[in-house]
């Protein structure tokens, strides 16, 4: 059993709330970008495919610096959000959650999409020809049958949120219990003497959520799968 101290407990608690929130702040806009992606057909879509999936090919400090002067104090965003309702995003736990969101919502967006071209459009149109409006279709025909897309897509961010790094520390620093995750936690303690066993532990720590959240996913998309009768 890892024992771990009060501080080590707490970047692992941090962790799992940054995580959370970034999947809660990004699950929505996710499916519907993947909606558009997968089904609209308008000028620009190759664009903004493009844009979606910025994040995967970027060096996570250029997504970091890019909120930085977006929604810093004095930045387009963070300049009205702090003098019209005294919101700070940046050095914050919330600044974090958002920075991890950004890196994130590309991995939901592709798992959406792929659960959204499983979906056989001839159901969608039988639905239509029994009198189901666009929005009846969409709740009770293809929700359902893109859910596993969703489940997967949203338990695979949480677990790579568990580990985004570069963006966090560029956006939201490295502070203990406000903004210290755990790959920030590893990274402070191998810069300290001596800091090595407290690296490792974290690291085994991070290891085990996220081969757990791999796992996770995986099993609730071939869980959904076989209760939408697919196998």
């Amino acid at each position: 059993m890892i024992q771990l101290s009060a501080e080590e407990w707490q970047a692992v608690r941090l962790s799992l709330d940054v995580a959370s929130r970034s999947v809660l702040v990004s699950l929505l806009p996710a499916i519907g970008i993947a909606w558009l992606l997968t089904r609209g057909r308008f000028p620009g879509r190759f664009l903004l495919d493009a844009l979606v999936h910025l994040p995967l090919v970027v060096p996570p400090v250029v997504v970091g610096w890019a909120l930085l002067l977006l929604f810093g104090v004095r930045g387009p965003i963070g300049a009205p959000l702090m003098e019209w309702f005294g919101i700070r995003l940046v050095f914050t736990t919330g600044g974090a959650a958002l920075a991890t969101a950004v890196m994130s919502f590309p991995l939901i967006v592709r798992a959406v999409r792929l659960g959204l071209e499983q979906v056989d459009p001839g159901l969608e149109a039988a639905a239509s020809t029994l009198g189901a409006r666009p929005v009846d279709r969409f709740l009770t025909v293809t929700l359902p049958l893109m859910s596993p897309g969703i489940l997967a897509g949203a338990v695979t961010a949480f677990a790579a949120g568990l580990g985004e790094f570069g963006a966090v520390i560029t956006f939201a620093s490295n502070i203990p219990g406000e903004t210290q995750t755990l790959p920030l936690a590893i990274y402070a303690a191998t810069q300290t003497p001596g800091g090595e066993p407290v690296a490792a532990r974290l690291a085994l720590i991070s290891f085990a959520l996220a081969l757990a959240g791999l796992m996770l996913a995986e099993l609730i998309a071939r869980r959904m799968h076989r209760l939408l009768g697919r196998f």
